[in-house]
């Protein structure tokens, strides 16, 4: 009997013995569970909550399970900023539990206001040193609205982030500044039709004018054009993609037969045209109260406003004629140059004999 008892108490006591053992492995299991090679080695977390950091680290590739979110705060959580970790160098736990330690070297860059993608995207590859392919891999990835996707603005970036991070971040950062627009001034949540339709106003605001007191004027315009069922008759609209930033000229009107011409259709462009401002987005959102149709360009740069065709041909004959007294102007300076230089050579040659 005795014999029985102690057998059922050293089997209990091996059992015990082969849980504590399994207990103390777990650890060490745990910390040779593999990390995905894909993660990203540099990357972006958004501290804003104990949530949005385990986000920011699932978006980059890495797979947080509970054991992880327990060492991330053995010590502290990490703040908002860049990272970098060598995924060989650190097993799971280290990892973890020390990410807040790993910060990034940065750089700044900027996005100019009214840049198409492409625009943007050849900047970025030439003055970060990135694969300009894999940056628009990444920007189509991400990209709802073909442009207007990223605002204008100061942006910081790790030096040694993936073209892949890189683009999560400028997109991830733009969509904060919209959704905070947008809690701001709607009631209720917007489709991605109404937002589509007021990046694409913002982006026409931009292309004409950055003059922040100009915007919600020029807004107004547009907004009455619309209304009157009228076409919106704007060169900026001509200004996508590849046509960014160059003149339209009368032929180019002729021939461009797209939607975005929209001296031929009714209605907005197809998409937005550029990169925009918060502050052309809320010009977009907020029109000034006119009548206003029509705005011309004057020589100092501003725009005239007004409400009838005849007033505005008046102010385009204006601004025409100053075009071409500057034009004159600039053609009798050249001749004066010349003539100095003529006169300068004349007299070198006569000294030197």
């Amino acid at each position: 009997m005795l014999k029985k008892i102690l057998s059922e108490q050293y089997i209990i006591i091996v059992r015990l013995v082969e849980v504590a053992l399994v207990l103390l492995a777990l650890p060490f299991l745990y910390n040779f569970i593999p990390i995905d090679k894909r993660a990203s080695d540099t990357f972006y977390i958004d501290a804003g909550n104990k949530e949005s950091i385990f986000n920011s680290l699932e978006e980059n590739g890495y797979t947080v399970t509970l054991i992880d979110k327990m060492m991330m705060q053995v010590d502290q959580l990490p703040q908002n900023g860049w990272y970098t970790l060598k995924k060989k160098e650190h097993g799971r736990f280290s990892f973890f539990r020390n990410i807040y330690k790993h910060k990034a070297k940065t750089m700044h860059i900027t996005v100019f206001a009214g840049e198409t993608h492409d625009e943007l995207l050849n900047r970025l590859a030439h003055d970060t040193k990135r694969n300009r392919g894999k940056l628009y891999q990444a920007y189509k990835k991400f990209s709802r609205f073909k442009e207007a996707d990223i605002f204008a603005g100061q942006y910081v970036i790790a030096r040694s982030a993936k073209e892949e991070s890189l683009m999560r971040y400028l997109f991830n950062e733009s969509q904060k500044i919209l959704e905070i627009f947008i809690e701001k001034n709607f009631r209720h949540k917007p489709d991605q039709n109404t937002v589509k339709v007021l990046l694409t106003i913002a982006s026409i605001i931009q292309k004409e004018s950055n003059a922040i007191d100009e915007m919600p004027i020029i807004s107004s315009v547009i907004y009455n054009r619309l209304n009157k069922n009228m076409k919106l008759q704007m060169d900026s609209t001509l200004n996508y993609g590849i046509y960014s930033h160059k003149i339209v000229t009368p032929e180019r009107i002729k021939s461009d037969s797209t939607f975005y011409n929209t001296y031929k259709y009714k209605g907005l462009p197809p998409y937005p045209l550029g990169t925009i401002t918060i502050n052309a987005l809320h010009a977009a959102m907020f029109p000034a109260k006119s009548r206003h149709l029509f705005f011309m360009l004057k020589p100092d740069g501003t725009h005239v406003f007004c409400e009838n065709y005849t007033e505005h041909l008046e102010n385009i004959r204006s601004f025409r004629a100053y075009q071409k007294k500057r034009e004159k102007e600039k053609k009798r300076l050249a001749c004066v140059k010349k003539t100095e230089e003529k006169v300068l050579d004349k007299n070198e040659s006569n000294i030197t004999h």
